[in-house]
């Protein structure tokens, strides 16, 4: 399974939902996750996409603790039938 089908299908069912799922583009801060989820009711999250198996990069690890930290949830997705069980947490 393709990182890309991963993430195509996460905005999807977030639209679903009513939320956005935008890409997360930061120059000069490399490492963030790919996908900002905003759901209704002020729920965010981030989540990062991998191919099946896949772990993030030491750096991405390192990003995604500074968010946890500041009190987001973050999330590594790399099965799509695991994207019901991050909207429900979230």
């Amino acid at each position: 399974m393709q990182e890309k089908a991963v993430e195509k299908r996460l905005v999807a069912e977030v639209k679903k939902l009513g939320g956005i799922c935008p890409k997360w583009v930061s120059p000069g801060f490399d490492g963030v996750p790919d996908r900002i989820v905003l759901l209704p009711d002020g729920k965010v999250a981030f989540v990062e996409t991998k191919t099946k198996g896949k772990k993030p990069r030491p750096l991405q690890t390192a990003r995604h603790e500074l968010l946890r930290k500041l009190g987001f949830k973050v999330y590594v997705l790399d099965d799509m039938t695991r994207i019901g069980e991050i909207l429900d947490d979230i």
